[in-house]
């Protein structure tokens, strides 16, 4: 496997391309929830459900996870349920707490909504070399940081909204 050339791009080009690209995800995040009956936050609490696989996650991890309240925790938790995405078992370490396990059949109309979409990236990756998709790799990891203490700072009123 071999890269190809690729253009060159600025810093702030990068950005732009970002923010589409997060658009995007964001507008299809939404339909995709409302193709499979959900709202866009019961939607993402499912994905974090989904991907911790065979280490079922608490309650207390997905409120930690989404930060949100373990209340509004316990609403998705309800509305999972209802749908049949989710069910709640108890934590065999400790019979306080809950863990959230996926239900087989629901997980897999999930998958099969994003497989063509992770199909159509695992294409695109087949286009660069180990060493730029390693590149890819740590730029989103560490992006993701950014953004948890961006929003750090906006939870904690450190970025007030700008005066009109």
């Amino acid at each position: 496997m071999h890269g190809k050339p690729r253009p060159a791009a600025t810093a702030g080009e990068a950005i732009s391309r970002m923010d589409q690209y997060v658009a995007l995800g964001l507008i299809g995040q939404q339909e995709v929830a409302q193709l499979l009956g959900l709202n866009v936050t019961d939607l993402t609490c499912l994905g974090h459900v989904l991907g911790a696989g065979d280490s079922p996650l608490s309650a207390g991890d997905l409120a930690e996870l989404t930060h949100l309240t373990t209340g509004a925790v316990t609403g998705v938790l309800n509305r999972l349920e209802r749908a049949g995405y989710a069910r709640r078992t108890p934590d065999p370490a400790d019979r306080r707490r809950v863990r959230v396990v996926a239900d087989p059949d629901a997980a897999a109309r999930v998958v099969a909504v994003y497989e063509p979409f992770y199909a159509r990236l695992g294409t695109l990756f087949a286009e660069y070399t180990p060493d730029e998709i390693a590149v890819i790799a740590d730029w989103f990891g560490r992006a993701a940081e950014e953004m948890r203490a961006h929003l750090a700072q906006v939870r904690a009123g450190e970025l007030g909204p700008v005066a009109p």
